[in-house]
C-alpha cells in the first residue's frame, strides 16, 4: 500500500523525505513535486527501480529516463566533456525548468534505456524535490503519468494513474506550471534545441546566441 506525505506540513514533510528516500534506496518508486509537473522517480543507479519506473509509465526503453540532480556541482561526476556552452546554461538556468543532454561518464554504472552514451540532467526548482535529491543523489525521473496520458500536476492525478506502483507520494499540492522543461542538447558541437518549453529560446540565446533549433 502506498503512502502519502502532505509536504506543506513540516513534521510530515520530514518524515515523507525520510520514506521517499528509504525507498529510493530499496529499489522502489517515489512520486515528488517539481517546478514544473509532478515526477516518477526511482535510483538513477537502480537498474529495478528504474525497470519498475518504466513498467508502471507502461513506457519502452526507445524513450531513456532523464535524471533529476539536487546540485550543480553534481553534474560534474555525472558529464563526460562537458561544453562551455553546457556550463553557460547550467549557470545561467539552474535550479529551473532546463534539461541539458550531455554525454555521460562512460564508468558510470547505471541503465536509463536506449541512451546511447548520453543522459539528460536537470536541477529542479523546487524545495521538496531539492531536500530529497540532496539524501538520495541523481534520480531517474519522468513526468508521473502514465505513456500517452496528461502529465499529473496534483497527487490526485498522479495516484488515479499510477496508484499502487508507487511505494510513497510526496503531495505539495497543485503544481506551479504545467509547462515542460525546455530540453537542450549540448552533446556535440553545436547546441541544438530539441524542445521548447517552459525556458523560452530568447532566453537560451541570450546565453548561447549559436544554438539552433531542431525542426
Amino acid at each position: 500500500m502506498s503512502l502519502r506525505f502532505d509536504t506543506s506540513d513540516p513534521i510530515s514533510r520530514a518524515h515523507g523525505l525520510e520514506a521517499a528516500a528509504s525507498a529510493v534506496r530499496r529499489g522502489d518508486l517515489v512520486v515528488l513535486p517539481t517546478d514544473t509537473v509532478y515526477g516518477l522517480g526511482a535510483d538513477a543507479f537502480s537498474p529495478v527501480g528504474i525497470e519498475k519506473l518504466l513498467a508502471a509509465k507502461g513506457r519502452g526503453r526507445d524513450m531513456p529516463v532523464p535524471v533529476l540532480v539536487g546540485s550543480p556541482d553534481t553534474v560534474e561526476g555525472l558529464a563526460y566533456g562537458l561544453s562551455k556552452a553546457a556550463r553557460d546554461l547550467i549557470e545561467a538556468c539552474w535550479p529551473g525548468a532546463l534539461t541539458v543532454v550531455v554525454r555521460h561518464q562512460p564508468s558510470l554504472a547505471w541503465d536509463l534505456g536506449d541512451a546511447a552514451g548520453t543522459v539528460a540532467l536537470r536541477m529542479p526548482l523546487h524545495p521538496v524535490a531539492i531536500e530529497l535529491l540532496l539524501i538520495t543523489g541523481p534520480m531517474g525521473v519522468s513526468s508521473a503519468n502514465r505513456s500517452g496520458s496528461p502529465a499529473a500536476t496534483t497527487y490526485d492525478d498522479a495516484v488515479a494513474q499510477l496508484g499502487d506502483s508507487v511505494a510513497v507520494y510526496l503531495d505539495a499540492g497543485a503544481s506551479g506550471e504545467a509547462t515542460p522543461s525546455t530540453i537542450v542538447d549540448v552533446s556535440g558541437a553545436v547546441p541544438r534545441v530539441l524542445r521548447l518549453g517552459a525556458v523560452d529560446l530568447d532566453t537560451l540565446r541570450s546565453v548561447v546566441p549559436d544554438l539552433i533549433v531542431e525542426s
